[in-house]
């Protein structure tokens, strides 16, 4: 009975994975003040898009050209696989006129970004990148469930192992460089475990709650939590990114 609860948690977990600090000033690269390109935003670990398509309309409310990446296969293989489709998707954007684009990585998403990014020249075609409740450490919840095997851990959730090989590789190339980044996240994250996971050594960091201190949004509704989305539009926006404090959390819930 023991053994069955803990197979049952751990498929919960993993399927929040699906469903699925401190502002500092790091970066080193904010990305240019120049026109923003179209925004690509990439899904997170199962590639379910409904949230992302929020988010995508509230950017072209604001003026953006948004596109969801639709992920091969169910969105839980080999995230290099996505990181190509990704490439593939902006080297259209690119051949139809675009300067530049802006990507922004959901979750699992987050890492597709920074593969394209850094291991397949992406970072030479972005303007900015943001990341939301990305798990650029791993998550203790994808540890959980590799040790229950293949079944509960496909390709991409061993990816997102703490420290896997993937990840210390992406990791030991050092701090983001070349476009603007920016990692966002919730204090109140359960899938991406710990939260601080998501910081990104030269990105602009920064918490929710750091913002908003009574915001409560956990990992799954973060593309649609409207001070989260209000914060995507800032770092998306014409000037260099300038992480906001707690004096900006009623303009950004305005």
């Amino acid at each position: 009975m023991l053994a069955g609860t803990v197979v049952v948690v751990v498929a919960a977990l993993v399927l929040a994975l699906v469903v699925g600090g401190r502002a500092d000033s790091a970066s080193r690269a904010r990305g240019p003040a120049v026109a923003p390109g179209p925004v690509v935003l990439v899904p997170g670990y199962g590639g379910g898009t409904d949230s992302l398509d929020v988010l995508a309309a509230r950017l072209r409310k604001d003026g953006h050209r948004a596109l969801v990446l639709r992920l091969v296969g169910d969105g839980t293989g080999d995230l290099m696989v996505q990181a190509r489709l990704l490439r593939s998707t902006v080297d259209g954007l690119l051949a139809g006129g675009a300067a530049s684009v802006d990507v922004v990585g959901y979750s699992a998403g987050g890492i597709v970004a920074r593969l394209w990014a850094d291991e397949l020249g992406g970072g030479a075609h972005a303007r900015r990148i943001v990341l939301l409740g990305a798990p650029n450490h791993g998550t203790d919840v994808a540890a959980l469930a590799a040790g229950f095997g293949s079944g509960l851990c496909p390709a991409a959730c061993e990816q997102l192992v703490p420290d896997s090989p993937l990840l210390h590789a992406l990791n030991e190339a050092g701090a983001a460089s070349g476009p603007g980044w920016v990692s966002i996240w919730t204090d109140q994250d359960q899938v991406v475990t710990p939260p601080e996971s998501a910081r990104l050594d030269g990105a602009d960091n920064l918490t929710v709650q750091s913002v908003c201190t009574d915001e409560q949004v956990d990992h799954g509704s973060l593309p649609t939590d409207r001070v989260v989305q209000a914060l995507v539009v800032r770092a998306l926006g014409p000037s260099p990114f300038v992480a906001p404090t707690a004096v900006d959390c009623a303009a950004l819930r305005g």
